[in-house]
């Protein structure tokens, strides 16, 4: 199952998501939503996992939090809007995803794939950008920002 990750969308929806997300099976939003008709329209593509993000409020409902634990692809997601909100990853957790810096970034850190997609609306470090994460041959997930110009 191909993952579709997402933030920092400040309730604009960059029509060319769509065309990014064209594959995935679920999406992940880690925050700074904005506005209810983001979620509504990304989960016209596919189930949405989104956690709060600093400028959200509970305006989404009780199934949006700080923090997420989904089982995605059969790998355990850790998900949450600040870096500094992560904590411990427990053992199970293959992806850790986190936001609010608006810099892409995807690294490996003792077999963890660490993934921040940068922002949909408001980067820091050029154009637009989300992430997808992908398994490879090995059922090892790894992640590639895709640009949004």
């Amino acid at each position: 199952m191909r993952i579709g990750i997402i933030s920092d969308t400040h309730g604009y929806l960059d029509p060319r998501v769509c065309e990014a997300f064209t594959d995935v099976g679920a999406i992940v939003h880690a925050g700074d939503i904005g506005a209810q008709h983001v979620l509504m329209e990304l989960d016209a593509i596919a189930p949405v996992y989104a956690v709060l993000g600093n400028c959200d409020y509970a305006q989404y409902g009780p199934t949006v939090n700080a923090r997420a634990l989904p089982r995605l692809g059969g790998k355990r997601f850790l998900i949450v809007h600040r870096p500094t909100d992560v904590g411990s990853v427990p053992d199970d957790v293959a992806v850790v995803v986190n936001a609010h810096t608006h810099w892409a970034l995807v690294r490996h850190v003792e077999g963890v794939l660490y993934v921040n997609p940068g922002s949909a609306s408001e980067p820091r470090d050029g154009a637009p950008s989300v992430a997808i994460v992908d398994w490879g041959e090995d059922g090892v997930p790894d992640a590639r920002i895709v640009y949004l110009s």
